[in-house]
């Protein structure tokens, strides 16, 4: 009886997420870069942006500032083009997020790249690609 019960809760699990699929919280732990993103609703808290109400996603960790979700369109089942502004909303970033396997998902900004982090006393750039796995 209870092995069955822990089949069918795994398996409602795994319903839940692949109903989902652009329902996400990832990360770079290399890069300390976090990506979480609701496109099916806003109902995303950005930090630092919590006056603005729920959104559908942000950009943050180690880079400069918090990028938020501006727009986006699904392509396919396993990708997503999303368009994230800077927190002041003056630039603005379009990344492409495919999902290679169920736990890594390969983020690639798209055209000129203006995220950047702080190093020493400088801005720098970030990597053009990330590759970002699931949180727990």
């Amino acid at each position: 009886m209870k092995k069955t019960l822990y089949v069918l809760i795994f398996l409602y699990a795994l319903a839940a997420r692949s109903g989902q699929p652009w329902k996400l919280s990832l990360t770079c732990p290399e890069e300390k870069v976090d990506l979480v993103v609701d496109l099916y609703e806003e109902s995303v808290e950005v930090p630092s942006m919590e006056d603005f109400g729920p959104m559908n996603g942000y950009l943050g960790g180690n880079i400069y500032g918090v990028w938020y979700v501006t727009s986006f369109r699904i392509e396919d089942a396993r990708t997503a083009t999303i368009k994230l502004a800077n927190d002041l909303g003056s630039e603005n970033q379009r990344v492409q997020l495919t999902q290679l396997c169920d736990t890594l998902w390969q983020m690639k900004f798209m055209g000129t790249n203006v995220v950047r982090r702080v190093s020493g006393k400088k801005l720098v750039k970030v990597p053009d690609t990330y590759l970002m796995k699931r949180k727990r």
